[in-house]
Parts: structure tokens; C-alpha cells; sequence
């Protein structure tokens, strides 16, 4: 099967889209006869040795679309709930692109190889820029609006980055840290207004021409670094290239997404996660609508208005959006248009998962995968759904569950999850980490990268997820995995997320405490009796050893910038009590 994610060289690229157009007048019945089996077996990824997204990819879907060939639906559509919409079709996002490719390498000086941080919210511009930076060969760094000074300092200097990109929210804070940033060169404001020191890319790419002739660049040079979210340790950039990306992820939106050229992909990612690059990657290289709605805060209500109103068919968010969805759920909403919902981020709960199909009559397809791999299982389209788990591997990936040294154990046994990297590296793992040989050294155990994560594989092959290597709690000989004490945890409805860590304990070394957040119906209610419903709950949902013996109700939980729960912070805190 000659598709995109099999082959994206020139020459094969033509067949590809003919193949994705004749997908596109399938049913919606027929795209779902994946067989994950066949799958595996047919995947034979072929990796030209020059290749760049922005002009082997989405200058062809414009070709395409131009000739009339392909469905009509916009590349990207945002909409910024308030009645102003942006539609750009592939062959506008190529000229606008083209022009913003100048701007780049005009008033801003960038070379090829060279870094910027790019820090905007979800408006048009964030996507328009990173076709750009594919354009001249630059390497953008996405951030979050969230970045502290502290944050934004140690990217810049970390990254030794010739510019920043940013709008008004955030120039003041790169002002204030600039003078600490040798290699800082340019600063690019996108806005409708004007700043004393920077550069105003509205006024710039108005008068910039059209006509850019689009670097070439090996299929391993780099195309985005990412900033891990840090849980542990200091962030580290995570470099990704133009074949781990714009190949890796069309896995992604063939498979798991299921997309073709006449679907409207709404992702609700924040434009400084990793994630975000799926919706530029795995959409677009499937000729996908990528939906966009500004929402500066994750919002149910603007969720639920926008499934309703607009066509959009395939939908993807973090756990916790899902559990914010299902708590605010209206039962008089009706998503017409929405056939396909998927997850990722963390392990999602099987509780959210049966509510949310209860409400929708839609699975949620959960997957598993890194900063560093894209993705590395998931629940593809068409395949049996076990609730809690995390599918099975990804095409292109060779997974296993290994111990300490480095062997491959049977299923059923718990040990860390590793892809094999040796004798043949994966195409779509990370290049390294930046500037860190040590660091990128570190993540190979004998035959394989290691992910740092523990799991087990059932006899059915499918995968599942028992937590960060030092997120385990090692309980009198019991080995307990915090996401399955969570898990039980979030099926009662006092329970709006909780976090579950290990506390010294003089008996048993250590015990599972659980550091919950009540819904609001139940904050008023005695501490000591609610521990106790808990405990007498976790007790019947999972194993009686895995319970909860301490207990604390919080407001909120500490998370990392990308939303993750930072369970070594809760940990940490409390082993410096005792």
C-alpha cells in the first residue's frame, strides 16, 4: 500500500496523494478495516536522503488542490470564539508562508541551522511561522505563553537561539532577560501594534515578496527542538528532525488519527507541547483541516459550542480535558459531525473512558509516546479497545518490556518500556538531545532506548502503563503502580484528580499516599469520614494492598507547564517531612 507514511520521496509522493484522494471517497465504515497485523507487516518506511516537509508535502497538496483534485476543505481554520474566523486553503498557507520565509531570512538575519524561540499562543501565525522556519532551514523552539522570565532565560541561553518571536503578552518578560542572552540578535513582535526594539512582523510580511525558493535539506536535519517538560531535572531539548517528524508522523494521522484529506482535526494542544507538532505533522501530511480555536484557557463550555457548530470529525486532548468534559458534560449537546476521539499526554483513566462513550457513544483511542519518539503504541482505528491500556506498538517500532540489564521479559512481567535501537536505529526517534551527548548517551540500555517509564505486556500484545521508573511505590515487597490506584480513585464521584506517591513508613518502608482534590460537591465534607469512604472504595476497585493508607485534600495538584501531575514534587515533599 503506497501511502505517506510508507514513502514520502519525490517520486513516490505523487502516487500518495492519489492514494489519499481515493481514501477521502471512502465511507466512514471503510476506514475503519485497519488490520494492525497487516499493518506491521506491510510498514517498510522509505526515507529519501534530502526531504522538507514544507515543499515535498504541502506545496504538493496545494498542486493538488489547485488541479481541483482534492476535497475543499481548508488547511487550517481558527476561529477565536468571539465571531472572527482565519481559513487559509494549502495554496494560501504556501504563498503566505513563502512571504514569511523572507521576513526570516531578510530583516531577521536567519541563517539555516539557526534557532529561534517561538512563543505564541494558538492564533494563525503560530502555524504560518513553523512553515516558514521549514522554509529557510531554521529550527524554531516552541514555548508556552506560561514561560516565567527565570524559563524564557534559561531557553535562551540553553539554546544559544539568534531570535525571538513573541507578541505583546510576552515581550516585557524577554525585555527583562535579554541582557543575559548573548547570542540574541533580533526580537520579531506579532501584533497589530508597534514596540520600541523590535521588529513588526505584521508590517514586514505585507511588504515582503512572495517568491522564496525553499532550502534543501537532508531528511536529517533538524525541524523543531522541543524543551522536555521536566518532571525530573532540568528541561533538555529534544531535537527532531525532518524525517522523525514529517515522516514519523504520519503514522500518527494515518493510524491513530485515521484522517484523510476530508477531515477536520481539532487538537487541543498548547502550541509550546510537543504535541502541537502533530497538528502540523500528522494532519497535514493527510491533507487534514487543522481546526484551531484561540482559547487562552482550556474551556468546557468553548469545547462543547465548538463540536456542536462546527464540522469538526476528529478530536484530540489531554486526560485531563476529557475528565473536565465528562464533569461539565451537557446532555443536550449533540457532536453530528465527530466520529473519532483520541488521547495522549498521560494514561487516561477507564472510568473518563466509559463516560465519555456513555455521553458521546465514541471510544477515546489512547496512545503512548514521548517528546523524544512520537508516538510509540496506541489504540489504532478498527482495533479492540481494552480500557486502561495503551494499544499495541506503532509501526516502525520494535517495543519491549526489559529489566535492569537490559533483557526482554515475558508478558505479564513489570519493567521498563524500551524500543530496540541496535542493530537499526528507529527512523523516528529523536536525534539527541541538544548540545548533550552525555544525556542522549544515557537513554541506550544495552540494544535499546529506554523510556524511563514501567509497563507490561498482556499475551494479547497490548501494552499498559504503571508509572515513571521512580514513580513506583515499593510497599512491604509490593510493587504499586500509581496510575491504577488514581484510576480506582477517580471512579468516585467525590474525586476530581488525585495524585498517588510513596511515603516513608518505619513498617513497611514505604506506604501509597494519595494527595486528592475533591469535587465541589464534596469539599465541605469531614476529612476523616471521606478518607475513609476512599480507602474502603480503592479497596473494592483494585487489590486491597494497593490502597491509599494516608490521605490529604488539596486545591490543586502541581503540574508541569505541559499539564503533567509533578508526582517527584508530592514525593519529594513528603520524604523531607520524616
Amino acid at each position: 500500500m503506497r501511502c505517506l507514511l510508507k514513502a514520502l520521496s519525490v517520486v513516490s509522493l505523487h502516487a500518495s496523494l492519489r492514494r489519499s484522494r481515493q481514501l477521502c471517497s471512502q465511507s466512514s465504515s471503510a476506514r475503519t478495516s485497519f488490520s494492525y497485523e497487516l499493518i506491521k507487516q506491510q510498514y517498510r518506511p522509505e526515507v529519501p536522503e534530502y526531504f522538507n516537509f514544507a515543499s515535498d508535502v504541502l506545496d504538493r497538496w496545494a498542486k493538488v488542490e489547485k488541479e481541483g483534485k482534492k476535497t475543499k476543505n481548508p488547511a487550517l481554520w481558527w476561529v477565536d470564539g468571539d465571531g472572527e474566523e482565519v481559513k487559509w486553503s494549502f495554496e494560501e498557507l504556501g504563498v503566505l508562508s513563502r512571504k514569511a520565509a523572507n521576513v526570516l531570512s531578510g530583516a531577521c538575519s536567519l541563517q539555516c541551522g539557526d534557532r529561534v524561540l517561538l512563543l505564541l499562543p494558538r492564533i494563525p501565525e503560530w502555524w504560518l511561522l513553523n512553515v516558514a522556519c521549514m522554509r529557510t532551514g531554521t529550527v524554531p523552539i516552541p514555548g508556552t505563553q506560561q514561560l516565567t522570565a527565570k524559563d524564557i532565560l534559561y531557553r535562551l541561553q540553553k539554546s544559544k537561539a539568534k531570535g525571538v518571536i513573541t507578541n505583546d503578552s510576552v515581550a516585557s518578560t524577554v525585555e527583562s532577560v535579554e541582557a543575559d542572552c548573548q547570542s540574541l540578535k533580533f526580537k520579531l513582535l506579532v501584533s497589530e501594534g508597534h514596540r520600541e526594539g523590535w521588529l513588526s512582523f505584521k508590517d514586514l510580511l505585507k511588504t515582503a515578496p512572495s517568491d522564496h525558493r525553499c532550502v534543501t535539506t537532508k531528511s536529517q536535519h533538524p525541524v523543531a527542538i522541543y524543551f522536555t517538560s521536566g518532571t525530573t531535572g532540568a528541561p533538555k531539548m529534544t531535537e527532531h528532525s525532518h524525517c522523525s517528524y514529517g515522516i514519523g508522523l504520519t503514522v500518527s494521522g494515518r493510524y491513530w488519527l485515521n484522517l484523510t484529506s476530508s477531515d477536520i482535526y481539532w487538537n487541543t494542544s498548547d502550541t509550546g507541547w510537543a504535541k502541537a507538532a502533530w497538528s502540523i505533522f500528522s494532519a497535514w501530511s493527510q491533507g487534514a483541516c487543522v481546526f484551531v480555536h484561540k482559547m487562552p484557557q482550556f474551556s468546557p463550555p468553548a469545547v462543547f459550542e465548538s463540536l456542536s457548530r462546527y464540522p469538526i470529525t476528529v478530536f484530540c486532548s489531554a486526560p485531563t480535558a476529557y475528565r473536565m468534559l465528562v464533569q461539565h458534560q451537557l446532555p443536550s449537546c449533540t457532536f453530528n459531525s465527530l466520529r473519532h476521539c483520541v488521547s495522549a499526554g498521560e494514561p487516561i483513566n477507564p472510568e473518563v473512558m466509559a463516560k465519555w462513550k456513555a455521553w458521546t457513544g465514541l471510544d477515546i483511542h489512547e496512545c503512548y509516546g514521548q517528546t523524544e519518539t512520537v508516538l510509540v503504541c496506541g489504540n489504532f482505528k478498527g482495533m479492540e479497545i481494552k480500557p486502561g491500556s495503551m494499544g499495541k506498538p506503532s509501526p516502525g517500532y520494535d517495543v519491549k518490556i526489559i529489566d535492569e540489564n537490559g533483557n526482554i521479559l515475558p508478558p505479564g512481567k513489570e519493567g521498563e518500556i524500551a524500543i530496540k535501537v541496535k542493530p537499526t536505529r528507529p527512523l523516528f526517534l529523536f536525534t539527541c538531545y541538544t548540545d548533550d551527548p552525555e544525556k542522549t548517551k544515557a537513554t541506550v540500555r544495552g540494544d535499546f532506548y529506554v523510556t524511563g517509564d514501567r509497563g507490561l505486556m498482556d499475551e494479547d500484545g497490548y501494552f499498559w502503563f504503571v508509572g515513571r521508573a521512580d514513580d513506583v511505590i515499593n510497599s512491604a515487597g509490593y510493587r504499586i503502580g500509581p496510575f491504577e490506584v488514581e484510576s480506582a480513585l477517580i471512579e468516585h464521584p467525590a474525586v476530581l484528580e488525585s495524585a498517588v506517591v510513596s511515603s516513608p513508613d518505619p513498617i513497611r518502608g514505604e506506604v501509597v499516599k494519595a494527595f486528592v482534590v475533591l469535587t465541589p460537591n464534596y469539599v465541605s465534607h469531614d476529612p476523616e469520614k471521606m478518607m475513609k469512604d476512599l480507602q474502603d472504595h480503592v479497596k473494592k476497585a483494585t487489590a486491597p494492598y494497593k490502597y491509599p493508607r494516608k490521605m490529604e485534600f488539596v486545591r490543586e495538584l502541581p503540574k508541569t507547564i505541559s499539564g503533567k501531575i509533578r508526582r517527584n514534587e508530592l514525593r519529594q515533599k513528603e520524604w523531607r517531612r520524616y
